[in-house]
């Protein structure tokens, strides 16, 4: 270990001894009555020390003032270094922060508020694909406008003998067209979307619907009936109207929300009229009832003499 770093493991003394020095420039950061008691000193290197005192800011529970002296070598004027709040080891601090898109949960948006989504997100995908481009050996050009229709047209109209410059300046042509186009034909039939959900997005969404109101709920397990057979379940469209629909019943639970088909609750269209279920046969054995025993055949006809006959006898004899 070197003599230097043995030397700053031990506070210098003038330095140390800058109580006040340090206090009045904790107290001119702050204010006056904010500063604390002095807590400890610390070496931060030769001739450079650091005075931490308490802080009674309120909501600074734990944190201390630091201030740094220090003085040149061979002097004996301890000067200022600097003044800063730092938290001690008991100190309340915030959380770690954690980008937006982490912190967001379901329901905390309002009104006006905007959430980008990336492009890149993995719940979305093309609502339509391909370019405009014709199929192969097609006499179109790769990009169809109405001028090089134009010129198409003419040059039919001009026989075999029209130059082939025509095509040529077809096949030329820069921009998209407005109409004809794969976005063109794909608004006019109300596909305006530039993005639909994607396979994973179907899942996730299908995963959070069936855990809010689906069959494993405890509304499901009491009810008389699934949502299936209601007459209030809405049926959805595309491939989830085989799991999932939209309940119209404003005293359901899940009155406007979409709902598993297994899902159930006690405001089934056909709760009133449900069939009571089926009572339970009597059992074929009857054990609280006694039941007669033979106890020895009659020696004249035969016949059996039960145990009331035998004790009528016995009374008569």
């Amino acid at each position: 270990m070197s003599a230097a770093t043995t030397r700053s493991r031990t506070p210098d003394r003038l330095c140390a001894e800058a109580v006040d020095l340090a206090r009045s420039a904790a107290e001119e950061a702050a204010a006056p009555g904010v500063v604390g008691e002095h807590v400890s000193v610390v070496a931060d290197g030769d001739r450079v020390v650091t005075h931490f005192f308490e802080c009674k800011e309120p909501g600074y529970r734990g944190w201390r003032w630091a201030v740094t002296v220090a003085r040149a070598s061979r002097a004996k004027i301890v000067t200022l270094d600097e003044t800063v709040l730092l938290p001690g080891p008991d100190a309340l601090l915030a959380p770690e922060w954690v980008p937006w898109s982490e912190r967001l949960r379901p329901g905390d948006m309002g009104p006006g508020d905007l959430l980008p989504t990336e492009a890149e997100d993995l719940r979305l995908e093309p609502g339509y694909s391909g370019a405009d481009a014709p199929p192969p050996n097609s006499v179109l050009p790769d990009v169809v406008t109405p001028q090089n229709l134009a010129d198409l047209v003419e040059a039919e109209d001009a026989g075999p003998e029209a130059p082939e410059s025509a095509a040529d300046r077809a096949t030329d042509t820069a921009p998209a067209p407005e109409r004809g186009s794969i976005a063109s034909v794909a608004e006019e039939l109300g596909m305006r979307r530039a993005r639909v959900l994607s396979r994973y997005g179907l899942h996730a969404a299908a995963d959070r619907w069936d855990e809010a109101f689906g069959a494993k709920t405890p509304m499901a397990q009491a009810a008389p009936a699934p949502c299936v057979t209601c007459g209030f379940l809405l049926p959805l469209a595309g491939s989830l109207r085989q799991a999932f629909g939209v309940c119209a019943n404003e005293f359901s639970p899940a009155d406007g929300r979409v709902v598993s088909l297994a899902y159930g609750c006690g405001g089934h269209s056909e709760a009133a009229v449900m069939p009571k279920p089926p009572r339970r046969a009597a059992p074929v054995l009857d054990s609280m009832a006694t039941d007669a025993f033979p106890l020895r055949p009659s020696p004249d006809s035969g016949s059996v003499i039960t145990t009331e006959d035998e004790s009528e006898d016995l009374g008569h004899s």
